[in-house]
């Protein structure tokens, strides 16, 4: 069996889905690899070091997708609206995909997977249990956006984030907001703690106040029923816009006291909600910071532009919508570590069995053999007809 390494081709995507370590490892399965010239070299991974790892560098990336039986992307199908379908147009029927797809985002790339015979496994659908934790690419992805968008406030914010005393005066710490306590919310509060900030933070689910305090931040508590905040898997779900706008009414005077808020707000397959403002963004002072982790489904601050750095109202507003990507290399190798293992679970010999009887393959498959198996897919896919 030959798994198939693709260059990526969506704007700004630096990322590699294997990187030489993971090659080694599904050739000891048995597998074959084959590469496109230049895969990994934004990300830091030479060719030599594919070959040294067991894997053929091939020239042309067309061939890959022609010679492999799996096609291991960081963004295919619907994760990449430039040229995914001009990918899935390559596949062949009884070809696996494996990848972030967007498949409740992107309904026309689902159905053309189907439609052409594809197993196609969206690497977002991997269920959050203890089993799948090495498997779990979006909080491995997350965990990085976290980081990088502290590093980011810091960098833009001109103030320092740390209390000093020095000769020259009292230098005050930093005010940090961190909306959303996922693992890109709680990695936000960890790095800007180190950085030596003082955090606030604030999520929808009342039960994350603990992991708030446990990485040193200050859980900011609002008087909303939150009894139907939490969806499956631990996920924040969508709540109607009656809950939301009591939501702003109530963090707009936690926004104006900081100096640098990082919203990490989102609800997958759904639009991210508007939590800030541009009333609140004009409240603060200037030379503060937003952070929009949100900002790729369109931002949970209503002035946000996606893509873009900007200033208005003298705040910064930064709408980066990849920041993993930014940490190409760490990223590679943690999502690479989750897609082999991912794959590994489908490999018995070097041989491939998509169909295997396994929760962790099962819920993140979402086409196979001419179907959408996926029911949460199935019932979109049906609406939108």
């Amino acid at each position: 069996m030959t798994i198939g390494v693709p260059t990526e081709t969506s704007p700004g995507e630096r990322r590699v889905s294997i990187v030489p370590v993971g090659v080694a490892a599904l050739v000891r399965t048995g597998c074959a690899v084959h590469v496109s010239a230049g895969a990994g070299g934004e990300a830091g991974f030479a060719d030599a070091s594919y070959e040294e790892a067991g894997a053929l560098v091939v020239p042309e990336r067309a061939s890959v997708f022609a010679e492999a039986d799996v096609i291991a992307q960081v963004r295919g199908g619907g994760a990449n609206p430039d040229s995914g379908m001009a990918d899935i147009e390559q596949l062949r029927e009884g070809q696996l995909l494996a990848g972030f797809l967007e498949p409740l985002s992107a309904p026309a790339e689902v159905k053309a997977l189907s439609d052409r015979g594809i197993t196609a496994c969206a690497m977002e659908f991997i269920p959050r249990t203890s089993r799948a934790q090495s498997m779990d690419a979006l909080s491995s992805q997350a965990n990085i956006g976290g980081y990088k968008a502290a590093l980011m406030a810091a960098e833009y914010l001109p103030k320092l984030f740390p209390m000093m005393m020095t000769a020259a005066g009292t230098i005050t710490p930093a005010h940090v907001f961190v909306v959303g306590v996922g693992v890109a919310g709680l990695q936000a509060i960890a790095t800007c703690k180190r950085l030596g900030a003082v955090i606030q933070a604030y999520d929808v689910r009342p039960a994350v106040k603990e992991q708030v305090q446990s990485v040193g931040a200050r859980f900011v508590e609002l008087e909303l029923d939150t009894a139907d905040s939490e969806g499956s898997g631990g996920y924040a779900q969508a709540m109607d816009e009656q809950f939301y706008a009591k939501q702003r009414e109530m963090m707009a005077r936690v926004v104006a006291e900081n100096d640098v808020v990082i919203t990490t707000a989102a609800v997958p397959g759904k639009p991210a909600p508007v939590l800030v403002t541009e009333d609140m963004i004009k409240s603060m002072k200037s030379g503060s910071v937003v952070i929009d982790l949100a900002a790729e489904r369109g931002g949970n601050c209503e002035i946000t532009e996606p893509g873009r750095t900007v200033v208005k109202h003298g705040v910064t507003l930064v709408g980066e919508v990849n920041l993993p990507s930014t940490v190409p290399h760490h990223a590679s190798q943690m999502y690479s570590n989750n897609i082999v293992n991912f794959l590994k679970l489908m490999i018995d010999d070097g041989v491939l069995d998509a169909d295997v009887d396994d929760d962790i393959v099962q819920g993140a498959t979402v086409t196979r053999n001419g179907e959408i198996v996926n029911e949460q897919v199935s019932a979109l896919l049906a609406g939108n007809g």
